[in-house]
């Protein structure tokens, strides 16, 4: 899962973060709430740990922005001290999925936000997605570049999936291994290989090479708009 934690607690934050990226999830964070609605709003997550005391912006104005304005579906835990059944409910009511009351285990917040992402993902077809001069249909596994088809094997086309629904980040080895293949064991070369393929297949369809490879960091999606010509 790729999780967004906004926690103004800098020791819950970092024991969250640490946990969760050590079970082999993509975690940001943030510590104050209008740095988190921006995140939230700017980029896709599988799932939001949402403090509700939070500086700047509170969580249940932040979670009800992010409902009612931004028009983002992302799965919400909230996580508070106040334990109340009236605060609940004012949390859920605002827009949150589940709620939990501090402290909690971390191996439960683990717990429900797999469970989120799980009933979210399967409430939801995926949509195509288009980024520059490439366009992904998720439902049919079809990718074309200017409108030309790209031929792919199952990898690549999950390779490319992944980096198209986050256009600019850039994605560590561990990011692109873990979504790809999962657990699946794979060699050093694996990657390397599947991303050749994948870079090969764009340059002869026309696109260029739209992913840089940023050293000791990891890999690229840059955005290439298409010319007038193209369009």
């Amino acid at each position: 899962m790729r999780v967004l934690i906004i926690e103004d607690d800098s020791g819950i934050a970092a024991n969250l973060y640490d946990f969760l990226e050590a079970r082999g999830h993509a975690v940001d964070a943030a510590g104050d709430g209008i740095t988190g609605l921006h995140l939230a709003t700017a980029h896709d997550f599988d799932a939001i740990l949402l403090d509700v005391s939070l500086p700047g912006l509170d969580g249940l104005t932040l979670c009800r922005k992010l409902r009612e304005e931004a028009r983002k579906d992302t799965p919400v835990l909230m996580v508070t001290a106040r334990d109340t059944v009236d605060d609940k409910i004012d949390g859920l009511a605002h827009g949150a999925d589940d709620y939990l009351v501090k402290p909690f285990s971390l191996r439960e917040v683990e717990a429900r936000l797999a469970s989120l992402h799980r009933r979210h993902a399967g409430k939801l077809l995926p949509r195509p997605l288009a980024v520059g001069v490439l366009h992904l249909d998720p439902r049919t596994a079809t990718l074309s570049c200017n409108g030309q088809p790209v031929k792919l094997p199952p990898k690549c086309l999950r390779l490319i999936e992944t980096m198209m629904r986050d256009p600019e980040r850039v994605f560590s080895r561990t990011d692109l291994e873990g979504a790809v293949w999962g657990g699946e064991p794979i060699t050093n070369d694996t990657l390397r290989s599947q991303m050749y393929l994948l870079r090969r297949a764009i340059a002869l369809a026309g696109g260029g090479d739209p992913i840089q490879n940023l050293h000791g960091l990891g890999y690229r999606l840059v955005v290439k708009a298409a010319s007038p010509t193209e369009r």
